[in-house]
């Protein structure tokens, strides 16, 4: 019938175990150039309302500046620059569709609207 072959080959102990011990190190100065950028970042952001921008220049920067920030700090403080592929997919994908969806729904409600106002006239 069928044999069952032993396999005595095995792996030795010390390469087994040297990528678990290994730790990528970053250097400090990355950490403390991105620090910096978020800090002039926020300092922008904190302009925008003190020149006293209004209507959508206003609200485009800060979500500007909001969006680079994150982007920052999820790359290199999360991790993010240095992991696989499928991994960035995983996590950044999700609310980047979220949003395509949101942006579906106002453009939906803007129709839903119009009709409205079409079919049932002006509101009193």
């Amino acid at each position: 019938m069928a044999e069952t072959t032993a396999h005595t080959d095995t792996i030795p102990q010390a390469a087994s175990q040297a990528p678990a011990q290994e730790h990528q190190q970053h250097p400090i100065g990355l950490y403390l150039v991105v620090w910096l950028l978020l800090f002039v970042l926020s300092t922008f952001s904190y302009l925008v309302d003190y020149v006293g921008l209004q209507g959508y220049l206003r609200w485009s920067l800060i979500l500007i500046f909001m969006l680079l920030k994150a982007g920052l700090i999820v790359a290199i403080f999360m991790h993010m620059a240095w992991e696989r592929l499928a991994l960035i997919y995983a996590i950044l994908l999700p609310p980047l569709l979220v949003l395509v969806f949101v942006a579906l729904m106002v453009s939906e409600s803007h129709y839903v609207l119009l009709s409205r106002l079409t079919f049932f006239g002006a509101a009193p």
